[in-house]
């Protein structure tokens, strides 16, 4: 069967389904799953590279819940900077080490005039706020103005998830 780009054969989907949520926490994770779906784990382990390599799937790695290990504090800083540099920009701010997530998004002017977002995370507000500093340190000039906002509280933890059928009223 061949695949476009975006589209996963059933065993693929499988997969995902059966990982989207983390792997198990067990010495052989692979193993287990491949046991799950009746595969072999080699097959799991080189699926999951093949659907990694076309991007399918980002990256497989430990997503550390940062509430529980003390940061509480959780800050988006926005930035308004040229929007010639923000691309140069973004990828030098995401190099921070306290940068989670850093993306652009378009500005929405007159009321909103932030392009450049960047995830920062810490145990105080102070914390916080010192980090974002750093970033407008290193910003100088480039930064016109910036804002931090934070999470007061947690909607949604999860990435998109697949179900066992693409039908919205499947139950």
């Amino acid at each position: 069967m061949s695949t476009s780009p975006f589209e996963i054969d059933a065993i693929d989907r499988a997969i995902v389904v059966a990982t989207q949520a983390g792997l198990p926490l067990v010495p052989r994770p692979y193993h287990l799953i491949a046991e799950q779906l009746q595969l072999e784990p080699a097959d799991v382990i080189a699926r999951m590279q093949a659907m990694q390599d076309k991007a399918l799937i980002r990256r497989i790695g430990v997503v550390p819940n940062h509430y529980r290990i003390g940061y509480r504090a959780n800050g988006m800083s926005v930035w308004d900077v040229p929007d010639a540099i923000v691309d140069e920009l973004g990828e030098q701010v995401g190099q921070f080490e306290f940068v989670s997530h850093c993306y652009q998004r378009p500005r929405r002017l007159p009321q909103w005039r932030y392009n450049l977002f960047a995830m920062v995370h810490g145990h105080t507000r102070a914390e916080v706020e010192d980090q974002v500093a750093q970033i407008a340190q290193f910003l100088g000039e480039s930064a016109r103005h910036h804002d931090i906002l934070y999470s007061t509280r947690i909607l949604k933890k999860t990435g998109l998830r697949l179900g066992v059928s693409s039908s919205p009223s499947s139950s």
